[in-house]
């Protein structure tokens, strides 16, 4: 079995374009299992996976868990609202204990950025980061990534818009890594108050107007406004941010072409994205979701042949 470079996945930038494509192939492997009637593969039988969740996680954990099952693998889940976390015990703590009860891996969010590589210094078990502050979330990019190709058959060339909260999205950070790794041509597109200003370094370019930024893209992800992590008021209202960033299917129907639209979810349905845009032709964002698995599955599947 072909290995990864890494014995984590901390974060896109420190993965190379052969590490990418390693894992869309075991991924396009993965999909096929869990299109068949018995979903499940040995896999990883005698592997004991813990997913360690310091912030609330839906779709990220459910994915990961579904993975991890679809691979026989064991599974504890931790969540820290109902945990001695709340008590003061230290991060080093909490996971060492989770270790004691010998755990090989450790799938883990957290609200600071680079708690999964400060973990990665401490502890011998794989880490793989599922979202690290507005740092990254490098498996969200890797099935966005994994689904550009699919709809497209290659990113290579390819003109991705991301559009919304670029500013407090690790998903952007990671999906500008990862797009531009794999040969595309990335834009960002946003209020001005919710553009970092350090973007443009990236190789990226800019725009602040979303009508010339779907012109111009054969892919929009559009981003969700991430008002839990902001601070301050970057824009007067949400109704306000709706008129002028929202995509409805009418602005897409008039486009020049057919661009393919896509959102990481959950939705705020009406503020970026109305409910006829994001259920045309035009979305592939429930192919988004069954991607996650595949992607997951082939991530964990490969992290674990790292240390064999």
């Amino acid at each position: 079995m072909s290995k990864l470079s890494q014995r984590h996945l901390l974060g896109i930038k420190d993965i190379t374009r052969e590490d990418i494509e390693l894992i869309f192939e075991t991924a396009d492997n993965f999909k096929d299992v869990i299109n068949r009637p018995i979903k499940k593969v040995p896999s990883l039988r005698d592997v004991t996976i813990a997913n360690i969740f310091f912030e609330n996680s839906t779709r990220t954990r459910l994915s990961f868990e579904l993975a991890e099952k679809r691979l026989s693998a064991d599974v504890v889940n931790f969540s820290a609202s109902g945990s001695s976390v709340k008590k003061g015990e230290t991060l080093l703590d909490t996971v060492n204990n989770i270790l004691a009860m010998k755990v090989d891996m450790v799938v883990m969010r957290h609200a600071s950025a680079g708690a999964p590589h400060f973990l990665s210094k401490h502890i011998k078990a794989n880490i793989v980061n599922a979202g690290d502050g507005t740092h990254e979330h490098p498996t969200q990019a890797l099935l966005d990534a994994f689904s550009i190709r699919e709809k497209l058959g290659s990113v290579e060339g390819k003109k991705i818009a991301i559009i919304g909260d670029i500013l407090h999205s690790r998903v952007a950070l990671s999906n500008i890594f990862a797009l531009k790794k794999l040969g595309a041509e990335v834009m960002v597109c946003g209020p001005p108050t919710l553009i970092p200003k350090f973007i443009s370094t990236l190789g990226v370019k800019v725009e602040s107007e979303v009508s010339k930024a779907l012109d111009w893209c054969d892919v929009a992800n559009v981003l969700r406004i991430q008002l839990e992590r902001q601070q301050l008021k970057y824009f007067p209202s949400l109704r306000e941010y709706s008129l002028y960033y929202g995509i409805d299917k009418k602005t897409l129907d008039n486009l020049k072409k057919k661009i393919v639209l896509m959102h990481p979810g959950p939705i705020n349905r009406g503020v970026e994205l109305t409910s006829d845009a994001a259920d045309s032709q035009h979305s592939i964002i429930l192919d988004q979701v069954e991607n996650g698995v595949a992607v997951r599955m082939a991530v964990l599947y490969l992290l674990a042949g790292a240390t064999n």
